[in-house]
C-alpha cells in the first residue's frame, strides 16, 4: 500500500472518528467535536477529498483520495454499527433527514460544505492557524450543511438501504466538489 493511499485512509478514519463524536454527542457540542477530524488532517498531512478537491486538478488521483477516504469511513461506519446505542439511532434519523431533502436541496448544502471546508483548509494552509477550522467545522454542520466523507459514516451506520442513495450521494460528493472550487473560480489562489 503506497503512502497517498495510507494517508487518504487515514484521513477517512480521523474524519468517521469526527463524525461519530457527531451522533455521540448531537448538537453544538457533537459539532464542535467532529473538529477533532479536520485538526487532525491538516496536522498530519492526511488527504482528505474535501480538503483537495479545491487545489488539485489531476482528477483521478483527487477520486482516488475520495476513495480510500470512504474506505476508512466504511470502517467508522460500521463501528458504530456493531456498538449501536446513541450513535447508530441518530445516524438512521440523519441519513433520513438527507434523503428527504431531495436532489436540489442536497446539492446545495454540499456546495456550502465544500465551500466552508475549502476556506478554512486555505486558511490553515495560509496561517498555520487552526482557528478557521475551529469555527468552520461547526459552522458547516450547524448550518445544515452536508460532508460527502461524513456520510458515509452516517450512512453504514444507519444500515438502512434506500434507493435514494443512488442519487444521493453521487449528488453530495459533485457538491462538495463545487463547493471546493468557488474560491479557486473567484480568487484564482490555490
Amino acid at each position: 500500500m503506497d503512502k497517498d493511499t495510507r494517508l487518504s485512509i487515514f484521513a477517512g478514519l480521523l474524519i468517521g472518528l469526527g463524525a461519530y463524536g457527531f451522533l455521540a454527542l448531537g448538537g453544538i457540542p457533537g459539532a464542535v467535536i467532529f473538529t477533532f477530524g479536520l485538526v487532525c488532517v491538516v496536522l498530519s498531512g492526511s488527504l482528505l477529498y474535501t480538503g483537495k478537491a479545491g487545489v488539485m486538478t489531476d482528477i483521478p488521483a483527487l477520486v482516488r483520495i475520495w476513495l480510500f477516504n470512504v474506505v476508512g469511513c466504511i470502517l467508522i461506519g460500521l463501528l458504530v454499527l456493531s456498538i449501536g446505542g446513541v450513535p447508530a439511532e441518530r445516524a438512521q434519523e440523519v441519513v433520513s433527514g438527507r434523503l428527504a431533502q431531495g436532489p436540489w436541496r442536497s446539492f446545495l448544502r454540499a456546495v456550502g460544505c465544500g465551500l466552508i471546508i475549502d476556506i478554512a483548509v486555505w486558511l490553515y494552509r495560509s496561517t498555520k492557524s487552526i482557528v478557521p477550522i475551529l469555527f468552520g467545522v461547526p459552522l458547516f454542520i450547524l448550518c445544515g450543511f452536508y460532508h460527502s466523507i461524513a456520510d458515509v459514516v452516517y450512512i453504514v451506520a444507519a444500515w438502512k438501504w434506500s434507493p435514494a442513495l443512488l442519487w444521493y450521494y453521487p449528488v453530495i460528493v459533485i457538491g462538495n466538489y463545487v463547493g471546493c472550487n468557488v474560491r479557486r473560480v473567484l480568487l484564482g489562489k490555490e
